[in-house]
């Protein structure tokens, strides 16, 4: 007897028939719906959601406040395109956002539709500010998918592939890891080294750091590191670019990341959970470097829509109104004392626990002695982790990290629920392996 496939099947069947392969899917489920920290599948699964559409649901799915905005806005007016005729949602968000911002001074901001966007455009700024060409990112970094994004970042599988050649005058410079032997003092001579054997500083318009690596597997830089950093930025009038494109937006339990190192930068990149579930990013910065670039050199059709705006001004009212800030450090220090735990229990397999606040990882190693990554074991945790009603994702250099950005509004007895799935999963997973 034929047994007739899931709701799931047929419409994963269906998306490997139309979607090309080199769209990515971990896991192989069809959202119906989803509500805060929560996930239902078309076969009415349910699911814990700790990868919050990648970074993009700080407040959760669907929140009352952004919906009722979205709503509202829509009755008015879906899309003028800002740079043909303005409205007030965009003027409102930029002068909120850039209130936030731990940058002195007047300050700008404008608005594009994704966070690789916003990466391009602070290059396009901060080289008609300086006058010169060279930029240099981090390794490890990841800051998009487009020529630029994917020449800035550091790292090669799955991202560069045979998509060369690509954009010119970008060096990589090591970005700090004590528990994988990068220091904050080899990290600096590395810079330094790219200084002198590639690209003088005085021809460097930016430097361009995520102050918590996402993809590269959620590696905070120290705090003298950034701190360094910036010193070196100013003696050498190079535009410090900080890339909060997933570290932003309450994430690590400060607004900004960056704050955690009391470094102010020149330019902030931002996109993902600022609209809610909505597609907007953006550069905010000071106004003489943002006001560089000559009228017509910034644009987008669509970025800034009033609908991703009016989004974007329910989720500041929604950090405001409801202390999401002071929720996510308390989140924070839940799945820190969470993770070390596991830690504790499977010493032979989770080598590092790291992360600011809530934007915490662990990685999975074959032995803590070697540090030899174990993806293998990380894929088998994901799939486990889904049966037992916990989505997870990975990042790493080689695969092998988990990582965790769950919604920030999810309660204290759902997060505990999860840190338990996650335990029995891992304890799983090991026993299959041996």
């Amino acid at each position: 007897m034929t047994q007739t496939p899931s709701k799931n099947q047929a419409l994963i069947e269906r998306r490997h028939k139309i979607v090309p392969r080199g769209v990515s899917q971990v896991h192989p489920i069809v959202v119906a719906r989803a509500e805060g920290g929560k996930i239902w599948d078309v076969d009415g699964n349910e699911y814990l959601d700790w990868f919050g559409g990648i970074g993009v649901l700080n407040v959760g799915h669907n929140h009352p406040r952004v919906v009722e905005a979205v709503e509202r806005q829509l009755r008015r007016y879906m899309h003028t395109c800002f740079p043909g005729a303005a409205y007030e949602p965009y003027i409102e968000l930029a002068e909120r956002l850039t209130a936030t911002a731990p940058i002195s001074g007047d300050k700008k901001a404008f608005f594009l539709n994704t966070g690789v966007e916003a990466t391009e455009n602070a290059i396009k700024i901060a080289r008609s500010f300086t006058n010169r060409p060279g930029v240099i990112a981090f390794r490890g970094s990841f800051h998009g998918r487009t020529l630029m994004g994917m020449t800035l970042t550091g790292k090669s599988n799955p991202y560069r592939q045979n998509f060369g050649p690509f954009a010119p005058e970008v060096y990589h410079a090591p970005y700090p890891s004590e528990y994988h032997g990068v220091d904050t003092r080899k990290a600096l001579d590395g810079l330094h080294e790219v200084f002198d054997t590639q690209i003088q500083p005085e021809r460097v318009a930016a430097i361009i750091i995520e102050p918590q690596l996402g993809e590269g597997g959620f590696i905070p830089a120290p705090k003298p590191f950034l701190k360094a950093l910036r010193s070196l930025t100013q003696k050498h009038g190079i535009v410090f670019i900080d890339d909060e494109v997933q570290t932003g937006i309450g994430r690590t339990g400060k607004f900004w990341a960056i704050e955690h190192a009391e470094v102010e930068p020149d330019l902030i990149c931002f996109a993902k959970s600022i609209g809610g579930g909505l597609p907007i990013g953006g550069v905010l910065g000071r106004a003489e470097i943002m006001d560089a670039p000559a009228v017509g050199g910034l644009g987008s059709t669509f970025g800034g829509n009033p609908l991703a705006c009016a989004a974007a001004l329910a989720v500041l009212e929604i950090f405001e109104q409801e202390n999401l800030l002071e929720k996510a450090q308390k989140l924070g220090e839940l799945l820190h004392e969470g993770f070390r735990k596991i830690q504790a229990r499977f010493p032979q397999a989770v080598g590092d626990v790291r992360g600011l606040g809530p934007m915490i990882a662990m990685e999975l190693v074959k032995d803590p002695s070697s540090k030899s990554p174990n993806p293998q074991l990380t894929n088998r945790l994901l799939e486990v982790a889904r049966e037992k009603g916990l989505l997870l994702f990975k990042a790493g250099m080689h695969s092998n990290v988990i990582r965790c950005l769950v919604p920030l509004v999810v309660s204290e007895a759902e997060a505990r629920k999860g840190l338990e799935i996650l335990e029995a999963s891992l304890e799983q997973a090991l026993s299959e392996a041996r």
